[in-house]
């Protein structure tokens, strides 16, 4: 009967909770080190005239078929409601597949033989080239001087 139900996991809603976890800030310190690794930032000085766009942390508990806890996963996103069309950007895309495409590319595997795999992306940061130059605060917790 347990196996059927629906858990709920309470995850943190803030910086302050996470850290008070310690698989939430193993998470966090992950997703750190992935922004870091992939070079998607750098730290420098904010010039005049440009504002820094706040962050947040996101925090999400993936878990297994059965329900248990597979891993606590943190993501640094970017307030970007605080942006301003033609400041901070100057068109928005994101490439997508559409679901009928899904459908469509899985029916062809079944009908040819295909072999289908599973693919987990852990970081899909930043994968295209930014023509903008965008100023983020600094994470609340991994602050460098």
């Amino acid at each position: 009967m347990y196996e059927r139900c629906n858990l709920v996991f309470v995850e943190p809603t803030s910086f302050d909770d996470a850290t008070k976890v310690p698989e939430w800030i193993d998470a966090m310190k992950s997703e750190i080190s992935i922004i870091e690794k992939n070079g998607a930032w750098f730290l420098t000085n904010l010039p005049s005239g440009k504002h820094a766009i706040g962050v947040k942390w996101v925090h999400r508990t993936k878990c297994n078929p059965d329900g248990t806890i597979f891993k606590h996963k943190a993501r640094l996103v970017v307030k970007g409601y605080a942006q301003i069309g033609g400041v901070d950007y100057g068109d928005t895309f994101a490439p997508v597949a559409r679901l009928d495409t899904i459908k469509l590319l899985i029916a062809m595997a079944g009908q040819l033989g295909w072999n289908v795999f599973h693919l987990g992306v852990k970081s899909a940061i930043l994968n295209g080239e930014l023509e903008e130059d965008i100023y983020v605060c600094q994470p609340k917790g991994f602050m460098v001087p």
